[in-house]
């Protein structure tokens, strides 16, 4: 017994003595739950063949993992929440607009992604050629990135907003 309390006690004396240079500074502590920039979309392209609407592929402005979890949301404007106070509205895609004109026309905001890039499209069910402009012309998409442990909650955009306020991030735009 006093054989084996001599070896831990030397062996413990030989790991807290021991020096050697300092390794490289790593990223700060804390669990990322989301990290959040914004699109704005000026115009997007026609594909005759697909009528498909579909824009540029953007980068990401931050490092993606294919694990990761991309929502999507459009900008819808905005809206009285009382006492003079004015919210965003922002809806998940894909969101599919229906024409109220009795046509039965109707067309969805979507997107493609990998973990290198994004992209938006417009997909209709008659000629995007005549979809109104007001619907394919300076459209603002909120990306939300989140780490698939995190994702399995399915948070609103609501929720990743209070997350990144508490860490005081900010919103990264591109045009």
């Amino acid at each position: 017994m006093k054989k084996i309390a001599l070896l831990l006690l030397l062996s413990t004396v030989t790991l807290i003595g021991c020096k050697g240079e300092r390794g490289p500074k790593g990223d700060p502590g804390g669990l990322v739950y989301a990290q959040v920039f914004e699109t704005n979309v000026r115009n997007f392209h026609y594909d005759a063949q697909k009528n498909q609407l579909f824009t540029d592929f953007y980068s990401y402005p931050f490092t993606v993992y294919e694990s990761d979890v991309v929502l999507v949301y459009r900008y819808e404007g905005q809206t009285d929440i009382g006492s003079g106070e004015v919210a965003d509205v922002w809806t998940k895609l894909p969101n599919t607009i229906f024409y109220s004109d009795g046509t039965g026309d109707l067309f969805q905001y979507n997107f493609n992604h990998t973990f290198i890039d994004i992209q938006y499209t417009i997909e209709g069910n008659f000629p995007l050629t005549n979809i109104d402009p007001s619907h394919a012309t300076n459209q603002i998409f909120r990306v939300a990135v989140v780490p698939a442990e995190f994702a399995l909650q399915d948070p609103s955009m609501e929720d990743i907003m209070e997350i990144m306020e508490s860490q005081s991030l900010e919103i990264i735009t591109i045009e």
